[in-house]
């Protein structure tokens, strides 16, 4: 846990018990302050009360009595309309931050000689993967490395800061809604395509939302490949430009030649080398020699629903790329391999899969689940589709349709879709495809 300093002896409200709220009040009450926590969800309240907390009704709360309300991420701060929690401290003059402002606050209070590097990582997509290549780099190179934030575990339950070590990050537009003095070593932004609009109020609040993560920061790369990433690369004075526009399998970097990203399992395609390139700029920043970062990247062994390979029946590879929960994110899955069965869908987004079309030659055959399958099968017109409903009939259908080519194929689960039609989480989702690989009859992981 990482103690929080600032606020000794006062009260501070604390709304959402989930990832951040809990680890958030840990923090604040292990350097004296007095966390009074609320949820609208029974379990959390339950969970809190059990560990000894004071917990009780903010709607009723008198809020001239807090120094702080730490909101979750998931709570509401301006669109579609501010939480009830928001415009109750608002009213009250009690500022509104969350727990990577109360991390930021923590590392600012330390003295300078014992305050670790932080680096942190946001972006529409491939942030996840960046984190924890990056932490795996950095590891691999022999130093300590400690990952979490919007991956794994929350910011304040990492391990207490220790001098020459290092905090990798990944922060989402919501948390950097709620920060005002975070100020990370190495700031990354990956890419920019809509998503979260209605968190934002539209395009332009959530990119100012992401942008946030440069305004103090050291060091700041920036992924180019997109317009909005130009634009903001643009505005910084000292942004260093990522681009694998002109991908040809080799890694370059400042203009150099670094390492052959074929050689790589769990690092294919251009998405992959955008990753690959954050990592080896961000180790290079934090003074890893070269060949220690090259290293690095050749032996990452991926993350789990990110382009993994779950499982094989034959020559047909089975595919887990769950986390693509948007058009932009299975773009880069379809357009990893020449030909694949592609199993999609679950709970659209606005976009839909419209602007994959010019991907659709690539697909052998698509298999589709979930509310969004209907809609689906409409744009996908000619190209030959199959409504599965359910992940176990895609499963089997792809598996059959790709085993019967007796060639190496590739059945891809990339689904441009949120899970929460059929699934809470997209990991939930992504297991799901596991179990009914591994179900096949000849499967092997």
């Amino acid at each position: 846990m990482i103690p929080v300093p600032g606020f000794e002896g006062r009260e501070v409200a604390v709304f959402g018990l989930g990832r951040s709220g809990l680890p958030s009040a840990r923090a604040l009450q292990a350097r004296g302050a007095r966390p009074v926590l609320w949820d609208d969800g029974v379990s959390g309240r339950m969970q809190a009360e059990a560990e000894g907390f004071q917990v009780e009704d903010l709607t009723q709360a008198d809020w001239s009595r807090f120094a702080g309300l730490v909101l979750s991420p998931g709570v509401p701060l301006t669109h579609p309309k501010p939480h009830w929690t928001v415009d109750k401290a608002r009213a009250a003059g009690v500022p509104v931050i969350g727990d990577i402002e109360l991390f930021a606050r923590a590392m600012a209070a330390l003295p300078e000689g014992e305050r670790p590097k932080v680096v942190a990582i946001t972006g529409t997509n491939g942030k996840s993967t960046t984190t924890a290549l990056i932490g795996w780099v950095l590891n691999q190179a022999g130093l300590k490395a400690h990952i979490g934030g919007n991956i794994g575990i929350g910011a304040l339950a990492l391990p207490a800061p220790k001098g020459g070590e290092v905090y990798v990050l990944e922060v989402s537009s919501y948390q950097l809604d709620l920060t005002q003095s975070f100020a990370p070593d190495v700031a990354i932004l990956t890419n920019i395509s809509p998503d979260h609009l209605d968190r934002h109020g539209g395009m332009e609040g959530y990119v100012a939302a992401k942008r946030k993560i440069f305004d103090r920061a050291g060091v700041a790369l920036v992924g180019v490949d997109d317009d909005w990433g130009r634009r903001i690369a643009g505005e910084l004075p000292n942004a260093e430009a990522v681009s694998v526009a002109d991908f040809d399998g080799r890694l370059t970097h400042a203009g150099q030649d670094v390492a052959d990203l074929t050689q790589a399992r769990s690092l294919p395609g251009r998405h992959n080398a955008q990753n690959a390139a954050f990592a080896y700029a961000t180790a290079r920043a934090l003074g890893v020699p070269h060949d220690k970062a090259v290293a690095g990247l050749m032996t990452f062994p991926g993350l789990a629903h990110r382009m993994e390979e779950v499982g094989h029946v034959g020559p047909v590879r089975f595919i887990n790329d769950s986390k693509a929960t948007n058009a932009d994110a299975t773009r880069q899955a379809l357009a990893s391999y020449p030909r694949s069965y592609w199993i999609a869908g679950g709970r659209a987004k606005s976009e839909g899969i419209e602007p994959l079309a010019d991907l659709f030659p690539r697909i052998a055959k698509a298999y589709l689940i979930g509310e969004a399958a209907n809609d689906f099968a409409r744009v996908l017109g000619a190209v030959p589709h199959e409504v599965c409903s359910v992940m176990e009939a895609a499963v089997a259908a792809a598996a059959r349709d790709a085993s019967a080519t007796g060639q190496p194929e590739v059945v891809l689960l990339s689904p441009a879709c949120a899970s929460f039609d059929q699934y809470p989480d997209f990991e939930a989702r992504g297991e799901a495809f596991r179990a009914a690989v591994l179900g096949l009859q000849g499967a092997a992981a």
